[in-house]
């Protein structure tokens, strides 16, 4: 029996996990190796649950019957080592989440593309008249949700990290959008075991469930074709989707049946990566009955998230967009592919490993000028040095604006798409993504 519960992180999923914890009667005790937010620390306190900041201390967490872990805890941490030693079970909050939620669950992974196809299906379900939650990796935490009930469907973002550390946890319908190289830095610099993590979402899966996953992607292909998995697998892509159950063809998507049918001119969200998203959509809905007047409204009306390929302004006819989302290479391949004109292109930030050679053919087709953003610029200008004659190294997002604001001309764009993580001069992509809207307002 569970009875002493201990959380390892006070963020959103633990605070979720603790709130949920206590309110199904655990004994609860939250560590915390960073400072905890004071609202957070007084919602505990107001539920008596015990806390600690700045520290793990062993001595509490060694008499717990389960740990639940913070996405952002890597599994090799002291910490973890030292519970391991003592074999007390580890899971994630999305884990502990499920166990107290009979919801019909639609889980989507990939490294790219998940969050707008998170949105895009909750989008679609919502608008059917479905009692549909919308959680995980994105806004509320899944256990969080959960303190006001239960719903009928729950549509969840999840992200590796999340997936490390499930037993049971099992999706009636997954999505993997992609698996393309990034957090190397979390899986030993090996892409094998990161495409392992993402894999986990169908662990649990069976012949009731259904996989769906893009064929277009090399890493998916050959990692299906060695894993006999009993789940239903049903192909999205573009270069061979005469395999699938949504088509592209002459700019009009739709299904096999030819029921649903949009102009892809018409999409509020531009790119070859959103077709996909929306391929996926399409077939999740059409899994679920949903009227097919209810999928084409939806698709049509979704306005997309906020920093990812969002048109933000037009100053003088030049186009800013920001897509401060785009934390790896593939992101911004797919931001620097769907631009139609051409481009000055602020990128940098922290370099996760990136190889940035495969975006050479792309960069020298869509970009005019590269401003670079990030504290260590060398290896952009090393790769991009040959093939584009303006580049011009900047410290701030400020200066980052006002030099394209100077370069770009009418008709042109100024994409912000770093490719890379924000933390060496920004708190996350969001503030990044902020700050450079800031900015443009200002010019």
């Amino acid at each position: 029996m569970i009875k002493n519960i201990t959380i390892l992180g006070a963020g959103e999923s633990g605070f979720g996990a603790a709130m949920l914890a206590n309110q199904k009667g655990h004994n609860v005790f939250v560590s915390d190796n960073s400072k905890i937010r004071k609202d957070i620390k007084s919602i505990f306190l107001e539920n008596s649950i015990r806390f600690e900041e700045n520290k793990h201390t062993f001595n509490e967490i060694e008499f717990s019957d389960l740990i639940i872990k913070s996405p952002g805890i890597p599994n090799n941490s002291e910490i973890i080592s030292k519970i391991k030693s003592i074999d007390i079970p580890i899971i994630s909050e999305i884990e502990f989440a499920s166990s107290y939620s009979n919801s019909f669950k639609i889980c989507i992974t990939g490294t790219n593309g998940k969050t707008t196809t998170t949105k895009l299906i909750h989008h679609i379900l919502h608008k059917s008249g479905i009692d549909v939650g919308l959680a995980g990796n994105i806004g509320d935490s899944f256990s969080k949700t959960l303190l006001s009930g239960d719903k009928e469907v729950y549509v969840l973002e999840i992200s590796s990290f999340q997936l490390d550390d499930i037993k049971k946890f099992k999706p009636n319908i997954s999505v993997i959008t992609n698996i393309i190289e990034d957090h190397l830095d979390r899986y030993d610099n090996d892409f094998s075991k990161y495409v392992d993590a993402k894999m986990k979402i169908t662990m649990n899966q069976d012949e009731s469930d259904y996989l769906i996953y893009n064929s277009d992607d090399k890493a998916l292909i050959d990692v299906l074709k060695n894993k006999k998995l009993p789940v239903n697998k049903i192909s999205i892509g573009i270069k061979n989707s005469n395999q699938n159950q949504v088509l592209v063809e002459n700019n009009i998507l739709s299904n096999k049946k030819k029921t649903i049918m949009i102009n892809t001119e018409e999409f509020a969200l531009k790119g070859r990566h959103n077709l996909l998203n929306a391929m996926a959509a399409i077939t999740v809905s059409d899994l679920l009955k949903i009227d097919n007047e209810i999928i084409r409204e939806s698709l049509l009306t979704f306005s997309g998230l906020p920093h990812r390929l969002e048109n933000f302004l037009k100053i003088q006819g030049v186009n800013y967009i920001n897509d401060s989302k785009a934390t790896n290479v593939n992101a911004a391949y797919y931001a620097l592919d769907s631009m139609k004109s051409p481009t000055v292109w602020i990128a940098g930030g922290v370099d996760k490993g990136n190889d940035y050679t495969e975006l050479l053919p792309i960069v020298r087709e869509k970009v005019k000028a590269i401003i670079c953003l990030g504290i260590d610029n060398a290896k952009i200008i090393e790769t991009f040095k040959p093939v584009i004659e303006i580049i011009v190294e900047t410290e701030s997002i400020t200066e980052a604006v006002k030099v394209a604001n100077k370069i770009a001309e009418k008709k042109e764009n100024v994409l912000l798409s770093p490719a890379c993580s924000s933390f060496d001069l920004f708190d996350n992509y969001e503030d990044r993504g902020n700050q450079f809207k800031n900015a443009v307002r200002n010019l």
